[in-house]
Parts: C-alpha cells; sequence; structure tokens
C-alpha cells in the first residue's frame, strides 16, 4: 500500500487556514481543534492506493463550516472561477451556498418564491450565454411524492449574501409511480435533464425537457439502466452488513462541461459513462463505466465536474468533511 502525495504538513496548513477563515464561533473552537487532527487521520488513511493504481486523488480543502452541515448537491461555478455552489437537505432553509474550493463559505442565497421539500442535487450550466443552476428538488425516502419540482436559477454575478428567485421551474412525475432520486444532471447541448433513480437496482435513467414548452406537470422519460454499477459482494454484507446494503445506491450526477460523459456517484463509486459520438444517454449508460473507489467521506452525496473537466469534486453529507478533487 501506498499514499497519494498529500504532504502531512500541507494538510495541517490546509485544515489551519480554512478552520482560520471558517465562522465557527469562540466557543465551538475548542471542539474543532480536537476534531482536525482527527479529521486529518481519517483523510490521510483514506487516500491509500494499491501499489498499481495512479495517484488521481487530492484533497482541495475541507467544510469545517457548521452552516455546511447535510450538504446533497455540488456543482461548479460556470460564472465565478475557483467557486463551488452547494445545497443542503429537507429540514434546512431553501437556500444555496457559494463555497471556495478550500471549502470557505463565501456567500449565503435564500431562493425566494420556491417550498423546499427535500433537495437533493445542483447542476450548473450555461444555455444562450447565461449561465443557470439547476436546483433538483427529488428526493423522495417515503416514496409518496405525487410531483417533484426542479428550478433553475441565474448565477448571480457578485459573491455576496443575497436572494434568489427562479427564472423557470419544472414540476413533473414518474411514469409508472413514486421513487427516491437524489442524481439530477443537465445536458444543456441536448435541452435535456437527466434523472437517476436512487434505490432501485438497477439504477435507472430518466429524462425531462430542460425548456418544457407547457408549463404543465411534465412525465419523466425513461431512457435505459446504468450497467456496471458495483454491488456489494458476499464478504461485504458479512463484514458490515448494515452499510453494505446501501453501498450501489446512487447519491450524485453530473454532465461534463464538454457533454461528453456523465459522471454518477454511487456511496462507495464514481463512474464516467462515456457518450461515442451520435450516441444518446440511453446507450452511453448500458455499456460498462470506468469505477474508481471512493476515498473516505461521511456519506458521499455531493458531486460535480470541475470547470476544467478533467476532474469532479466531491465531498460528504456531514461537517467536517474533506473535499475531494478526483482527476479522471
Amino acid at each position: 500500500m501506498r499514499f497519494i502525495r498529500v504532504p502531512t504538513a500541507g494538510l495541517r496548513a490546509l485544515a489551519g487556514a480554512t478552520y482560520a477563515a471558517s465562522p465557527v464561533r469562540p466557543r465551538m473552537r475548542k471542539a474543532w481543534r480536537t476534531l482536525l487532527p482527527a479529521l486529518l487521520a481519517l483523510v490521510l488513511a483514506a487516500c491509500t492506493r494499491s501499489a498499481d493504481t495512479p495517484a488521481r486523488t487530492a484533497v482541495s480543502g475541507f467544510l469545517l463550516d457548521p452552516q455546511l452541515d447535510e450538504i446533497s448537491g455540488l456543482a461548479a461555478s460556470r460564472r465565478h472561477p475557483g467557486t463551488l455552489w452547494l445545497l443542503d437537505d429537507g429540514g434546512n432553509p431553501a437556500r444555496l451556498f457559494a463555497v471556495s474550493t478550500r471549502g470557505l463559505r463565501r456567500a449565503t442565497y435564500r431562493v425566494e418564491g420556491v417550498s423546499k421539500t427535500d433537495w437533493e442535487d445542483i447542476a450548473a450550466f450555461r444555455l444562450d450565454g447565461r449561465d443557470y443552476l439547476l436546483i433538483a428538488d427529488t428526493g423522495d425516502n417515503g416514496g409518496l411524492r405525487r410531483t417533484l419540482q426542479l428550478h433553475v436559477v441565474e448565477e448571480p454575478r457578485a459573491l455576496e449574501n443575497d436572494r434568489l428567485r427562479p427564472a423557470w421551474s419544472i414540476a413533473f412525475r414518474w411514469p409508472d409511480g413514486p421513487r427516491d432520486c437524489e442524481a439530477v444532471a443537465v445536458d444543456a447541448r441536448r435541452g435535456q435533464v437527466l434523472l437517476v433513480s436512487k434505490k432501485r437496482q438497477p439504477a435507472e435513467l430518466f429524462a425531462l425537457p430542460l425548456r418544457p414548452r407547457d408549463k404543465g406537470i411534465q412525465t419523466a422519460r425513461p431512457l435505459g439502466h446504468l450497467a456496471g454499477v458495483p454491488q456489494p459482494t458476499p464478504q461485504d454484507l458479512r463484514k458490515r452488513p448494515q452499510r453494505a446494503r446501501y453501498d450501489a445506491h446512487v447519491t450524485a450526477a453530473d454532465v461534463s462541461p464538454d457533454g461528453r460523459t456523465l459522471a454518477v456517484m454511487t456511496y462507495r463509486h464514481l463512474l464516467f459513462y462515456p457518450a461515442l459520438r451520435g450516441q444518446g444517454w440511453g446507450r452511453a449508460v448500458a455499456r460498462t463505466p470506468e469505477a474508481r473507489l471512493l476515498p473516505w467521506l461521511p456519506q458521499a452525496e455531493a458531486m460535480g465536474w470541475a470547470e476544467d473537466g478533467r476532474s469532479v469534486y466531491a465531498t460528504g453529507e456531514f461537517v467536517p468533511a474533506p473535499l475531494y478533487r478526483i482527476r479522471r
């Protein structure tokens, strides 16, 4: 076994700088100082790989801000270089966070005019010369929701605490009954929103129009099933039966900036589905993907392509959490 090149001193300096700049209340600083060494040890242990695997993972930063607990979606800004957009789970206010690639919260935006049931993913895209974010209110743990919502907001010009309102929204339903969905992506070139079911095996891929012609409730169109999603082995089920049952659940998805590759994340793996020229996404996901084992993450639920299209950012749902940059 070997460590990826992430120097301990560099990690400590990065974590220290992130901690020093984060708005942690004074009475909590002692607790954070206690947590940071444990977090660093976990991250370093998680960055191990077998000797035949090239170093593809870097620790970009740390999420230490208590406001960034329960993060369930991540997208790299198309308008503000070096900025990530994050959103949190249901039960929290309708808001978006602008965060640096080191994990420092730069601004918080309230999203007005919408209700928040269970926000689970966010996607950044460019359309007609403007930069947008799609918010996916698609979580449905109990399988009870008859309709779900997608909200599109334009990226703000300045990174400062402010309010946003949707440019448009899409109400939709599934063609054959409720299902949970935490992975939503946008293919602006094809004018599609892609949705991947979470719990069903094999995972299902659906599409919706990005700009529907009518304002009525849309019906998601099935495109196919995802091939090659790694399943827990019998050994996994014996050693960690509670967690292994969820390893293959899909928690995030994103289309690369060039529109050629769909990245999909489960609780344990990162999968890349390239689309050949002229090939739709239904055929692309029917082929065996390129798979990567994720480094340690506290409930991996947030992932998005970097703006250069050569790597993805990924983080977990609980604070403190590392923010990784994983090169394809």
